[in-house]
Order: structure tokens, then sequence, then C-alpha cells
């Protein structure tokens, strides 16, 4: 039985995985860590991971950027492996994120669904297909109380395809402050924000006189929150290293 902590546990998210993981035979949650400390569920909440009662086999992490120092530190310090899941970090923190990696097993992915690592993957042959006789855009739309823009999956696959590129693409947001005809080596990133959008992305291939289209959409945050639960069942029972998706579904 696999032993879960689940940082920001009484946000949606966290109350999403709660839910799920109690349906499970394979781990159960023994204490979460929240801002809010109300308790709902049957085990305690704390502010800080320095205040856990007892050490987690894992961590699972859906929380804020802003708890990421405290988060790492923790695990570091105690040998606890962490599913790293929240998105909006900077480039500082994501060299930080993989650094801990060179100490304690971290999975760390913009995305824990399947259909959309799936969809990187058809994103990164068509690329090889199409070379560059196709302009790229790529389109994501959320809820509208998400802050970061564009989406940490949007980041995610622009730089999937470029690095099958040879990372010769640039990436250029949005276009009302670009006053001139595209360039054959960009990348297009858009943002909509609306409703109670969960998640759908389009990667678009513009050719002449033909498009492509390949597009996901999640109809809820439990394909998520099952996909960071399997990765903390699958994580705990690995080395240190950084591991991702592509990871998972080759030890299934």
């Amino acid at each position: 039985m696999v032993k879960v902590a689940i940082t920001g546990a009484n946000g949606k998210m966290g109350r999403v995985i709660t839910n799920l993981i109690a349906q499970r035979d394979d781990c159960k949650v023994i204490a979460g860590i929240d801002l809010n400390t109300e308790q709902t569920a049957g085990f305690p909440v704390v502010k800080s991971p320095f205040e856990l009662p007892e050490k987690p086999d894992v961590i699972i992490d859906f929380s804020h950027p802003s708890a990421l120092d405290d988060l790492l530190s923790y695990c570091t310090m105690n040998g606890v492996p962490v599913v790293v899941a929240t998105t909006g970090y900077t480039d500082e923190q994501v060299a930080q994120i993989k650094k801990t990696a060179e100490q304690i097993p971290v999975f760390f992915t913009f995305n824990m669904s399947l259909g959309i690592n799936l969809l990187v993957e058809l994103g990164k042959r068509a690329v090889n297909v199409l070379g560059g006789q196709f302009d790229i855009e790529i389109v994501e739309k959320h809820h509208n109380l998400k802050k970061d823009a564009p989406s940490g999956t949007a980041i995610m696959i622009a730089e999937a395809l470029n690095n099958e590129l040879g990372n010769k693409y640039h990436y250029v947001y949005d276009r009302h402050s670009v006053r001139k005809p595209r360039e054959a080596t960009e990348i297009g990133l858009h943002s909509i924000r609306g409703g109670t959008i969960v998640g759908e992305h389009d990667i678009i291939f513009a050719g002449h006189d033909e498009v492509i289209t390949l597009s996901h959409s999640a109809a809820s945050k439990e394909v998520f929150a099952n996909g960071s639960i399997n990765a903390a069942v699958f994580l705990s029972k690995k080395d240190k290293g950084l591991y991702d998706m592509s990871d998972l579904l080759a030890d299934a």
C-alpha cells in the first residue's frame, strides 16, 4: 500500500485526487498540505510539508509554484519521491525541479493526461512527415480562473515539436503586436480563457491549400488526477531520476 500525501489537498484537484484514491486498493492518502487546513476527508491537513505527522512514500503536488521551494527541500531532506503536477513554473523553477531529480525520484510533466501525451507523440510524427512545409500554430483553451498563459501543456507541445525540428523555431505569443507577415520558423501559441473549459489543445498544421489539425479535449479533471495517482504509485518504486509519462507508459 503506497502512502500518499497531497499538496494542495483542499483545492479542486486535491479533492478529486482524494476521492479517486479512496476507490483504489494500491494506495491511500495519509495527509494533506494546504494553507487551508480544514480537515474534510479523514486525514490531517497541515500548512507545510515539514509539519507532516508521518513520512509518506510519495507526494503528489497540485498546488502553486510558490510552494515549490519548501516541497523540494522536504522531499530532498527526507528522500521522498514527488510527483510535480503544478503548472506556471518559471524556467528557473523547472531547472530546480530537474536538479532535484539528481537526488530523489521526481515525476514531472506539464500534463498528466494519457491523451495529451499521445497528442504530443502524434505531433512529433507529423512534423517529421511534413518537415518545414506547413506552418505550426498551437491553440489552448481553459476556464476563466486559470492564471498562467499559455498553458504549460501548450509549451510542452511546442518544445516537443521544436525539438523534432532541430530547435530551429521560435515562439510567437498571439499576434496583436506583430505587424509583419508570418515567418516560416515560427510556432504560434494562442490562449483562450472562458467559462468552465477544463482543457482543450489544438495543433494546427497549415500548408498550401490544406490544413491538418490534431486535437485533444478533457471533459473533467479526473483525467489529470488519475494520471497523477498512477504516476505516484509508479514513482514510489523507482530510484532517483527524472521521470515523465513516457516512462510510465513504457513500464505498463
